[in-house]
């Protein structure tokens, strides 16, 4: 999605979308009149609201009995701007009530698996408002909001809602790009982390030495590699907390997992003469808490290897990151060249975006071949599936109630989810939505 994030407002024809534009704008962009159907086209106008900058798309009234050609015309407007929206405002008539009009179009948006806000406006007696709305639960769309677009009541909570929801499309625009991939190399102490660095680079770009906890800083080191632009970020070795032995070993500490905050691909070196251990777990642990993409690097493969069908077997068992690894020698620059290719791939799953289209279809698979659990006689439905965010990948899924999800059946979601879109090493952010209790 190019540009600051879309927003498009949609809604049965009459019910004050063009009115609720300006309201949210703070200006009168849109024509606003009386009479039914006055905007046809797609109208886009810049807001910025609390420092965030978006754009409102306002659309023609959808009317999806009308058959006339004007109003095919319109409802193909609007469905492009559905198609092109992080977020979609679905406004209905507070005073006329539901319409079959306002339940085709929760339909359409439903389908479309965008992120939605349902707006109920001409709400003019807000200490009555919760009554007003009740009845728009049953559209399917969460919690219906208040608002007057005429009289402005509402719409600075509207907005507040707005910018919160587009909050990643806002993370991706501003912070995640091509341009530079960030890389923290961590580890336990004298892993090799500073050797490996050096042997990428080409030249000795940090010091390295026999003894462990030479490096006690975070090192951030830019570099073009095959036109690839990278911050390789050096980091001390990652002691258990409980041994550490001075306020520097603590502080080296605190640095490391900071580098994992900043970085969107983790390489964690180990140190095939000792084996994986445990800490290597924690440390891939954190990697995936911190929302870095991860995969490990097998160092002094050239002196010593690991038994590779038990570290498959014990990554499987004990991680749901699924990390994939590769065999390398800082010493010797075995494997050292096939780094480089495993970022980007990396990187390439951090900022892949699914389409809706292939994200329902995978939900009705897994549906048909484990169905969704029951507790106390309630089944758990599932709806919909989008993926509103990036730079790691955010799914929501709209269900009936949370309270029916079980521990198993998200684990399943997770691990089909891996398998069906080659997600491993990657973290996911995952989200299950249900109805808010009134």
């Amino acid at each position: 999605m190019n540009g600051s994030p879309k927003v498009a407002i949609v809604g049965y024809p009459n019910v004050g979308k063009s009115t609720l534009l300006n309201r949210l704008a703070g200006r009168r962009d849109a024509v606003v009149h009386a009479d039914a159907g006055v905007t046809r086209d797609r109208k886009e106008v810049p807001v910025e609201w609390n420092g965030r900058a978006f754009t409102l798309v306002d659309t023609g009234g959808v009317d999806t009995s009308d058959r006339r050609r004007m109003a095919r015309q319109i409802r193909s407007q609007v469905e492009a701007a559905i198609s092109e929206a992080a977020l979609i405002i679905l406004v209905v008539d507070g005073v006329t009530g539901i319409g079959p009009g306002d339940e085709d179009l929760a339909q359409i948006v439903r389908r479309s698996g965008r992120p939605a806000l349902l707006v109920v406006n001409k709400i003019d007696d807000f200490s009555n408002a919760g009554s007003a709305i009740a009845d728009f639960y049953t559209l399917g769309m969460g919690d219906p909001i208040p608002v007057s677009a005429l009289h402005g009541a509402g719409s600075g909570d509207l907005l507040d809602l707005v910018v919160d929801r587009l909050e990643d499309q806002f993370v991706l625009a501003e912070a995640v790009t091509r341009e530079q991939i960030r890389v923290a190399l961590v580890g336990r102490p004298n892993a090799g982390k500073s050797s490996m660095l050096n042997r990428l680079l080409g030249e000795e770009r940090v010091i390295v030495s026999a003894e462990p906890g030479t490096t006690r800083d975070s090192i951030d080191t830019v570099v073009e590699l095959e036109g690839e632009t990278l911050r390789f970020i050096d980091t001390a070795g990652l002691r258990r907390p409980g041994k550490l032995k001075e306020d520097v070993e603590y502080y080296s500490r605190v640095r490391a997992l900071e580098a994992m905050n900043k970085a969107n691909v983790a390489l964690v070196v180990i140190d095939t003469t000792v084996g994986f251990t445990d800490y290597d777990l924690t440390i891939i642990d954190e990697a995936m808490k911190r929302k870095c993409a991860c995969a490990l690097l097998l160092n002094k493969w050239d002196i010593a290897q690991l038994d590779l069908d038990d570290l498959r077997w014990r990554l499987a068992r004990k991680t749901t990151l699924k990390p994939p690894y590769l065999a390398v020698s800082a010493e010797t620059g075995r494997g050292v060249r096939d780094i480089l290719p495993l970022v980007q791939h990396l990187f390439g799953l951090y900022i892949s975006h699914i389409p809706t289209r292939e994200l329902n279809r995978f939900l009705q698979e897994i549906k048909t071949e484990h169905s969704p659990p029951s507790v106390r006689g309630r089944l758990l439905k599932m709806y919909y599936i989008s993926q509103p965010g990036t730079a790691p990948p955010r799914i929501v899924i709209q269900v009936n109630d949370k309270g029916l999800l079980t521990k198993a059946y998200a684990t399943y979601i997770e691990n089909e989810l891996r398998e069906r879109f080659g997600y491993h090493g990657c973290p996911l952010v995952i989200q299950f939505k249900g109805k808010r209790k009134r």
